[in-house]
C-alpha cells in the first residue's frame, strides 16, 4: 500500500481540479489552521511513512500518540536488504529499535519487554530521524493561528482524492514547529480539516518524506522499555 502511496504523491500536485498556487480561502484557511489539532483531538492516528535514502527506502507502519507525544511500529525496508527491519518506537528526543530478521506485517501490540537498542533522536543529519520528528509535530493541542498562515507563505495547489477522501492540497507555512519551510510541506486536508496525507521535503535526501494517515488500525501506543519519556 505504501508503494501505491508513493506513486500517488507523484501526480497528486495538479490533483484532479484546477491547480495552483492560488491564496487560500477562509475556509481553506480555517481548515488548514485546525489540521494538526484534528490529530490531537482524535489522541492519535495510523500512519505510513516511507522514509527515502539512496539505498532504498524505509516504510514505517504503526500509529502515533500526539497526546502521549510517541510513536511505534513495525520497519520493512524496500529496495534495499533487511538489515533496518524491525521495531520502532521514538519520543521527541529518542529512538528505539528492536531488530527483527522476520518483521511482522504489523507491530505487536504490546512492544517486547527486551532487545531494544536506544539512541539520541538526530536533530539533523538523518533522514528516517527527521521523518520520526515530523511525523510527531503534526498534532498539536490548539489550533494555528489562521490570521497568519497566509502572511507565512501557505497556498492552495490543487484538489486530489486520498482513499476516497476528496482532499485540497495545500502547502504550510514557514515554521520551525512545522519542521519544513513554505513550498516544503504540503497537506492533503478533508473537508472538514482532518489530515490525510503530508509530504515534506528534508534536507538529507532529494526524495520527498511521505505520511498517509488511516492506512491500517490505530493501536494505542504503548511505551517502550527504555525510551526517554515523552515531554
Amino acid at each position: 500500500m505504501a508503494a501505491v502511496a508513493v506513486a500517488a504523491f507523484l501526480v497528486a500536485d495538479g490533483g484532479s481540479g484546477p491547480s495552483g498556487p492560488r491564496a487560500l480561502t477562509s475556509d481553506e484557511v480555517n481548515r488548514l489552521a485546525i489540521t494538526r489539532f484534528r490529530n490531537y483531538q482524535a489522541h492519535g492516528r495510523a500512519v505510513t511513512i516511507t522514509v527515502p535514502g539512496t539505498a532504498g527506502r524505509l516504510i514505517i507502519t504503526g500509529s502515533v500518540d500526539y497526546q502521549g507525544k510517541r510513536g511505534y511500529g513495525v520497519v520493512h525496508g524496500t529496495g534495499r536488504d533487511t538489515a533496518s527491519d524491525g521495531l520502532i518506537g521514538w519520543t521527541a528526543t529518542s529512538v528505539s529499535v528492536h531488530p527483527m530478521a522476520n518483521a511482522p506485517a504489523h507491530a505487536p501490540a504490546s512492544p517486547p519487554r527486551s532487545a531494544w537498542h536506544s539512541r539520541p533522536l538526530l536533530s539533523s543529519g538523518s533522514a528516517l530521524d527527521s521523518s520520526l520528528t515530523i511525523a510527531l509535530k503534526l498534532g498539536s493541542d490548539r489550533p494555528d493561528n489562521a490570521q497568519l498562515l497566509p502572511q507565512n507563505g501557505a497556498a492552495w495547489w490543487g484538489r486530489d482524492q486520498v482513499d476516497g477522501h476528496p482532499v485540497d492540497v495545500m502547502t504550510g507555512p514557514s515554521s520551525p514547529d512545522r519542521s519544513g519551510t513554505a513550498g516544503n510541506v504540503r497537506y492533503w486536508v478533508g473537508s472538514d480539516g482532518t489530515m490525510y496525507r503530508v509530504r515534506v521535503s528534508v534536507a538529507s535526501e532529494s526524495q520527498p518524506v511521505l505520511i498517509d494517515f488511516d492506512t491500517q488500525e490505530y493501536v494505542p501506543v504503548k511505551p517502550v522499555p527504555g525510551a526517554t519519556p515523552a515531554r
